[in-house]
């Protein structure tokens, strides 16, 4: 199974208030190294201000996590691109058929991962001092 395969992933923002570290799962499109996103909730979603307050994000795909920078998409074609993506995986959307209202009303997002996966931190074997 790919990245792309995947039903979900889970987004980690910083809280804007708070300062710990956020996650959510939800549903994302992909294309090469950039994973979209639709946020129904808008900019009133938390996860949403958090990213505007803190554009470093980590993504996790299956049992990788990844480093990027998330940003609100402001060019046409990126954002038409992001709709279709996420509603052509979840919603069966084809060209020539109307989006949903969620995938036409939603506030897209992009987060530009870095290359790498990170690698999870694992314990030493070996014990004492």
């Amino acid at each position: 199974m790919t990245r792309e395969d995947l039903d979900f992933c889970y987004l980690t923002t910083v809280g804007r208030k708070s300062g710990l570290a956020r996650t959510i799962e939800i549903w994302f499109g992909m294309e090469r190294d950039t994973v979209y996103l639709l946020s129904g909730g808008g900019e009133e979603a938390h996860w949403v201000q958090n990213l505007q307050a803190d554009h470093r994000v980590s993504v996790k795909l299956g049992r990788n996590t990844y480093l990027g920078t998330g940003r609100l998409i402001s060019d046409k074609q990126e954002d038409a691109k992001a709709r279709r993506l996420l509603a052509a995986k979840y919603e069966e959307w084809v060209p020539g058929r109307r989006l949903s209202s969620w995938a036409r009303n939603s506030l897209p997002i992009a987060v530009d991962l870095e290359r790498a996966a990170v690698r999870p931190r694992t314990r030493s074997a070996r014990r004492g001092g």
